[in-house]
């Protein structure tokens, strides 16, 4: 490529243009020296270019990662073409401070990189051109619309009562737990477990009180069970727990423990202090269920025989 012959006054607005300009531009040699360092980058670093020319990028800035830097450069100069580094693939290159108020949530700018050969007089690569674009308004951007799709995808696969899994997303977890029992034929174990009296408590107390037993029941619950395990609100006052790689024998321990605990509670409303009791089924998956619903029907059978036997128990089938 054939260059002009630049006059002084062509050299002079060519030089103040990369002085000014909104974007960073830095010039190594392969011993990686600054060679050059314009205005943005004296502005962000604090370092003005005569006190970093001809030294070590690396001295300067021990944050940058030697290695990947190395490995790009390398790859430029050898091949003689360009590379490109986005913002997603590493936030930034130099650790600038954010300092644009529209996007002050952002502690660090966030930056696109751009690796350019730069040839001598024989044709031969001798120095690279970073050019450092702050993209962090973008960036931050897209970061809080990632955050809020993830808060509504949240929200819309949890109850907003008691942030326990919504009905359709537990029941589709209970279809998954059963496809997999068919596959690994690993034990695990379904509940389903409701507050006793229920409706008493909406009439004594109000709808207001009545949230708050089933809160207490979902915060009594979440703390009672694994990682593993997934919890979920079925119905109004109804819940319901999976179990996975998990015996009748240890599900009824586990469902005895947050039955007892929530006898032994009190749940403090302003319309009164409320004690009650849950009751529970539980169904061990076996090769009986043709389906996952089948397998619930069993839970919900159990349920029953608890309801029947007087409450404040629990059953298993």
């Amino acid at each position: 490529m054939a260059f002009k012959t630049l006059n002084s006054d062509e050299f002079h607005w060519l030089a103040d243009m990369l002085e000014t300009v909104e974007v960073g531009l830095v010039v190594l040699d392969l011993d990686f020296r600054v060679q050059a360092w314009n205005g943005f980058m004296e502005n962000h670093s604090g370092i003005t270019a005569s006190q970093i020319h001809d030294k070590p990028i690396f001295d300067a800035f021990p944050d940058i990662p030697k290695a990947w830097l190395t490995r790009k450069v390398d790859a430029v100069a050898m091949l003689n073409t360009r590379a490109f580094t986005s913002w997603e693939q590493r936030p930034y290159l130099f650790k600038f401070r954010n300092s644009r108020p529209i996007t002050g949530t952002e502690e660090f700018m966030f930056q696109n990189l751009t690796i350019s050969p730069l040839t001598n007089t024989t044709g031969h690569v001798d120095k690279v051109c970073l050019l450092i674009y702050d993209v962090t308004e973008f960036a931050s951007s897209k970061r809080a619309l990632e955050r809020a799709n993830e808060q509504l995808a949240k929200l819309s696969m949890t109850d907003r009562l008691t942030g326990l899994l919504n009905r359709g997303t537990w029941e589709n977890l209970v279809d998954t737990e059963f496809e997999r029992y068919r596959r690994y034929n690993q034990p695990t174990v379904l509940v389903l477990f409701d507050i006793d009296h229920f409706k008493a408590v909406n009439d004594t107390y109000g709808h207001l009180a009545g949230d708050e037993v089933i809160r207490h029941t979902a915060q009594i619950t979440r703390s009672s069970i694994r990682q593993s395990d997934s919890a979920g609100r079925y119905g109004g006052e109804e819940f319901g727990l999976i179990l996975p790689e998990t015996d009748t024998e240890n599900a009824r321990i586990l469902c005895e423990r947050i039955r007892e605990n929530i006898e032994k509670s009190t749940v403090n409303t302003t319309a009164g202090d409320i004690q009650y009791t849950i009751s529970v089924g539980i169904a061990q998956l076996t090769e009986g269920p043709e389906n996952y619903m089948q397998w619930m029907q069993k839970a919900d059978e159990a349920l029953y025989k608890a309801k029947e036997g007087g409450r404040n128990r629990v059953v298993t089938l």
